[in-house]
C-alpha cells in the first residue's frame, strides 16, 4: 500500500503549507488598510434626522 509510505507525499504537503504561510500573511495585509482615512479632507456633519413618523 503506497499510501502508507510518507516520503512522497508527506514533503509536498509540508513545502505546500510553508508556501502558503509565507506568502498569505503578505497578500491579506496588503488589503488591510486600502484608505487611511485623512482628517484634513473628511468634514464632519452632526445634522440630525428629523422623522415624520415620530
Amino acid at each position: 500500500m503506497p499510501q502508507l509510505i510518507p516520503e512522497p507525499w508527506f514533503f509536498i504537503f509540508l513545502i505546500s503549507w510553508l508556501i502558503l504561510l509565507l506568502v498569505s500573511p503578505s497578500k491579506i495585509i496588503s488589503y488591510l488598510n486600502l484608505n487611511k482615512p485623512n482628517s484634513k479632507l473628511s468634514k464632519v456633519s452632526n445634522n440630525s434626522w428629523t422623522w415624520p413618523w415620530q
